[in-house]
């Protein structure tokens, strides 16, 4: 009996367990890759066996692959959405004109040569050894399946294809010419579309974003022994290899003959980034539990500002993980790669492109390694769930660096900046949003990544709207409450391809509070937030301030009232619609009124003071609410 009643509750506490942590099918993918480069002719043919599970409740009649180079052709659809863009123009600083095309795209692809062009041709596709019929449509490869793939089953793809390096327009190709790196090898081998419980996401490469499977990779690449690569994954013949990634005293043999062939395998990855340079110069730095910071750059002689900025890309990376572990989660892997190439940031799995050595680009690609590669939403959905997160996550790494370097500047025990020392967190944000609120070009956020009217909008929507989401949630829920939120959402969520439904019931179990009206009009739509003091009289010896909701988007509201005396208090007016108040976050006194109703407009409160004992009322000091018109949230009374 007693058995019996263990067993019970063993399986009681495990279904609890179960209940707990958040599921979601996943599919899943076994890359096994062999390519050879030849560098004079940018060619390269290769083998893919790729396994594929079936983890889903459908049974699929047909599979997707991206072929992305092939966007780098005259007349594809990157070339076209490129150049329309560009005849949009906005007006800036001195009258200058700018266009709205990406500036490193621009027509420049519509000039390219055939020797430059990008392609990726499928030569042969076979499922578990029977050819499989497809067909291309430009940078997606359609398969339909001769038999279907059942739910719970697995098949073997095996393919043969070729690919030409293209001249580096965006993200991947060769010669850069402002870097002069040889190759930088991102979305170079057809790789297989997801497939979520919405269904396949065959996404044309128009200009962004990624959306992948996770799984193994096994990469073998052959290459002129010359060129150092660095990229996703851990080298496994270093001893083969050299080039600093031979364990200390290790001595390097080299096979006879021109070429090297590159053995890394990565676990559980939706991609594989890898670049290459004959003049790359290659630092590493230990981090704890054994794990590696690479940092590979292009050789500048007699160029030591260039050895030192590249130098400090590792030590930073070395001085801001325990932060970053401490904010977001762990970081999994045993390595991580700051690598130059691209044509600007970015973010692949263990790895980063950066055409160069700027901070904030390296803290904001590394970032990305917690929203895209671990959490991994849906970019083209979801830009702003990793954009705008990492952006966040960007500007806390970097304070807290500034800080770090302002300690050791100063000696050690030097205390943090005085808090009036430190600039507003997420200001750039905030203005670049403000910038697109009033320009009348806003597009909501649910708008697809591609699909926007503009890339101005898009970018300050993903980017800067994003970030604002993040610390406005810490104004409506509280600071300390939204950073429970991200650690619990990155515990529950890391490797499930989370929506956003998803992160907001995360917020909501964490706060207690109803939070559907946030995403409803911060994300669905482009209404605006803007309170003002309307007015203050005296009644009774008691002060009442009445405010006005002059936007559409209802906030709880914080006003900080500050007396002759020096003294202050808060008044803290929840909205009705979220069933619930934050916590105090200081230690000012606190009085919670009643909740506004978001249907009147105006909304009256008291306070046990006379009025003319008052000196100033202001709404949110704190300026974390996307107030839009901060003129009328403050009156100062001079009596």
């Amino acid at each position: 009996m007693m058995r019996l009643l263990v067993l019970f509750l063993l399986c009681l506490s495990l279904a609890q367990a179960a209940m707990s942590q958040p599921d979601r099918w996943q599919q899943k993918v076994k890359y096994v890759m062999d390519i050879d480069l030849n560098v004079q002719t940018n060619q390269f043919k290769g083998k893919q066996k790729l396994e594929y599970w079936n983890n889903s409740p459908d049974t699929l009649y047909k599979v997707f692959y991206h072929l992305y180079w092939n966007a780098f052709q005259p007349n594809s659809m990157m070339d076209a959405r490129s150049r329309e863009l560009g005849n949009t123009v906005f007006q800036g600083r001195g009258n200058q004109v700018i266009r709205d095309w990406d500036s490193r795209v621009q027509d420049r692809i519509q000039n390219l040569k055939p020797d430059e062009t990008g392609y990726q041709k499928v030569l042969s596709l076979k499922m578990n050894g029977i050819a499989q019929e497809y067909r291309v449509y430009e940078t997606i490869l359609e398969v339909k399946l001769n038999k279907p793939v059942l739910p719970g089953s697995k098949v073997v793809f095996d393919m043969e294809f070729e690919a030409q390096v293209p001249l580096q327009v965006r993200r991947s190709g060769r010669d850069n010419p402002n870097t002069g790196v040889r190759y930088s090898m991102s979305q170079w081998y057809p790789k297989l579309c997801e497939y979520d419980y919405e269904g396949w996401h065959p996404t044309p490469y128009v200009a962004r974003e990624f959306y992948g499977v996770w799984g193994d990779y096994e990469v073998k690449i052959t290459l002129d022994k010359t060129y150092i690569i660095g990229g996703t994954g851990y080298l496994q013949n270093a001893g083969q290899i050299g080039y600093g990634y031979e364990a200390a005293g290790t001595k390097v043999t080299r096979p006879s003959g021109n070429t090297l062939t590159w053995h890394f395998v990565a676990p559980n990855v939706h991609d594989f980034v890898w670049a290459a340079d004959p003049q790359f110069k290659h630092i590493t730095k230990s981090v704890s539990n054994g794990r590696t910071i690479h940092v590979l750059y292009k050789n500048k002689p007699n160029d030591s500002a260039n050895d030192k900025a590249w130098q400090e890309v590792a030590d930073a990376a070395v001085t801001v993980l325990p932060f970053i572990e401490k904010k977001f989660g762990e970081y999994p892997y045993k390595q991580y790669s700051f690598i130059q190439g691209g044509d600007g940031g970015m973010e692949y799995p263990m790895a980063t492109l950066l055409n160069g050595p700027g901070l904030g680009t390296v803290f904001h690609e590394w970032m990305h390694s917690w929203y895209q590669m671990m959490l991994a939403t849906n970019e083209s959905l979801y830009a702003w769930m990793d954009e705008g997160f990492t952006s966040y996550g960007e500007a806390l790494v970097s304070d807290y660096y500034r800080q770090q370097k302002n300690k050791q500047a100063a000696g050690a025990g030097s205390n943090n900046l005085p808090e009036d020392e430190l600039p507003l967190h997420h200001a750039d944000a905030y203005a670049s949003y403000f910038s697109l609120a009033k320009s009348g070009l806003e597009e909501p956020l649910t708008t697809h990544a591609d699909h926007f009217n503009t890339n101005f909008a898009y970018s300050r929507a993903a980017y800067s709207k994003g970030e604002v989401f993040l610390e406005q949630l810490g104004y409506i829920i509280g600071a300390e409450q939204r950073d429970k939120v991200l650690l619990e959402y990155y515990k529950q969520w890391r490797f499930k391809h989370p929506n956003v439904n998803d992160f907001m019931r995360i917020a909501e179990k964490v706060s207690d509070m109803q939070l559907d009206w946030y995403r409803e009009y911060w994300i669905n739509s482009t209404k605006t937030i803007d309170y003002s003091i309307d007015s203050l009289w005296e009644e009774g010896g008691k002060t009442r301030i009445r405010l006005r909701m002059i936007g559409k988007v209802p906030m709880p509201i914080d006003v900080v009232l500050q007396y002759k005396d020096g003294s202050r208090e808060t008044a803290y007016i929840p909205q009705l619609i979220m069933f619930g108040e934050k916590p105090p976050e200081n230690t000012m006194p606190r009085t919670v009124h009643e909740p506004w109703k978001w249907t009147l407009p105006t909304y009256v409160f008291e306070i046990n003071q006379r009025l003319f004992n008052l000196r100033s009322v202001e709404i949110d000091p704190s300026r974390r609410m996307a107030d839009t018109d901060r003129k009328n949230n403050k009156l100062e009374l001079t009596w």
